[in-house]
């Protein structure tokens, strides 16, 4: 280390910065890779729905298969919250580590199951079902994923929380990168008819690698300073579990950081649905409608930590609250502006100016959700309001979003659902701004 000998340290404070400093950079480096695999996946889903709808669906109407597909992918998130609430505990009575290296095993055999699933001609029935299934699993592993990583994270360093923190949400943004690559690369070399015959499982066969390389990434680290002081009686079950102490003292922390992800949530898988939108609704070339994507994925990505450390500096509601605001009062105006001037140019502008405005809000949002629980149950907590929120807010937003323009014809509905999502946002934030004294 250093020719001195490191000072010793008492239960509760900080370790010397050097060892903190590369501690926090391998659990960034393990939290961003496997977490962007794994959410891969699930963004990769939402980009091939087209194609899936098409595989595993017998519809001769192509609104309804891509509604089926949606459906199944809105579907499968209630299984997170079930997911959060087993791995969350499992996390905060064995470790943070732990639990994130069960995750990624489960990750990587729903992963299986969608790249090599045969579809409705050969199975018939049973293929919808295969895929509910992987889903499924994919769903349950995902759902533990969030509470252990961000918890991870966070512990790392109290004085750069939201700059670690904000790294979890920086790997979805490369997962998104990395599925539009893919998305834009596949529709742009293959013809419609061979995207659907095959095309589509190239990507989610990419996907296992999520077995080997964050496994690998995640074994090599240790656990954060938190979890590493709890007290013995807690591995001896002296204590109450962290499910019976989140549902008993932390109502108020659960409805907190649910309602602070709500237009998170949403918007993250608005911008998903977009390029799908852009090409059933407006007539939009397939290969550019997922290149939006793509720019959109770099802004979340280098973005992100970005907010994060400005929000260690300057305050994290004195950044997200005004983001809040910006998406609200921008989700419809640039709804009528891609349906009344439909291109690319057009689309690319709308999801950067939401891209930005979701990196400002929600960069330093995973250090806001949580300050909401103590380090005993937080990943408990974290992980079942997370999943919670994405389950009503988020799996089910591509669903909403098609169906409120299939049923109103309007093709600018959806912008009026971030609306609303983003003011009960505002309202959260603004309570535990006057409740727990969180800025």
């Amino acid at each position: 280390m250093t020719e001195a000998s490191p000072r010793p340290t008492r239960p509760g404070t900080s370790p010397a910065a050097p060892p903190r400093r590369r501690s926090g950079r391998r659990a960034i480096a393990a939290a961003t890779i496997g977490n962007a695999l794994e959410f891969f996946d699930l963004a990769l889903y939402a980009l091939m729905a087209t194609y899936i709808g098409r595989t595993f669906f017998p519809d001769d109407n192509p609104g309804i298969q891509l509604v089926q597909a949606y459906a199944v992918f809105g579907i499968t998130y209630l299984v997170r919250p079930i997911g959060g609430l087993l791995l969350g505990s499992y996390a905060d009575r064995r470790g943070r580590k732990k639990s994130l290296m069960l995750s990624i095993r489960l990750m990587v055999l729903g992963t299986a199951l969608m790249a090599f699933m045969p579809g409705y001609a050969t199975l018939g029935f049973f293929a919808p079902l295969g895929i509910v299934l992987a889903r499924l699993v994919q769903g349950f592993a995902a759902g533990g994923e969030f509470g252990a990583a961000t918890s991870f994270l966070v512990e790392q360093d109290s004085r750069r929380k939201s700059l670690l923190g904000s790294f979890q949400f920086a790997s979805q943004g490369l997962a998104t990168v990395l599925a539009s690559v893919f998305a834009t690369g596949l529709t742009a070399t293959l013809s419609d008819a061979q995207m659907t015959a095959w095309g589509w499982r190239i990507p989610f066969v990419f996907g296992l690698l999520v077995g080997p390389a964050g496994y690998v990434i995640r074994r090599c680290v240790e656990e954060p300073p938190g979890p590493a002081r709890r007290p013995a009686e807690r591995e001896r079950g002296e204590t109450p579990s962290p499910i019976r102490s989140v549902f008993r003292r932390h109502w108020g922390g659960l409805l907190l950081a649910g309602g602070a992800l709500m237009v998170s949530t949403a918007l993250n898988y608005t911008l998903q649905y977009l390029p799908t939108f852009a090409i059933k609704e407006l007539g939009l070339d397939d290969s550019l409608s997922f290149t939006a994507l793509l720019i959109t994925g770099i802004i979340l990505t280098f973005g992100t930590p970005v907010v994060g450390l400005l929000a260690d500096r300057f305050g994290r509601l004195r950044i997200m609250v005004p983001a809040a605001v910006l998406i609200g009062l921008s989700a419809v105006p640039l709804f009528i502006w891609l349906s009344e001037a439909p291109s690319f140019p057009v689309l690319a502008s709308c999801m950067t100016v939401l891209g930005l405005l979701k990196a400002a809000y929600f960069g330093a949002l995973p250090s806001v959700m949580s300050d909401a629980f103590p380090v005993e149950a937080r990943a408990t907590g974290l992980a079942f309001s997370y999943n919670t929120t994405v389950a009503l807010f988020g799996g089910f937003t591509p669903t909403i979003a098609a169906a409120l323009v299939t049923a109103t014809g309007s093709r600018i509905s959806p912008g009026y659902y971030l609306t609303a999502v983003s003011t009960l946002s505002i309202a959260a934030l603004v309570s535990g701004y006057r409740v727990r004294g969180i800025r």
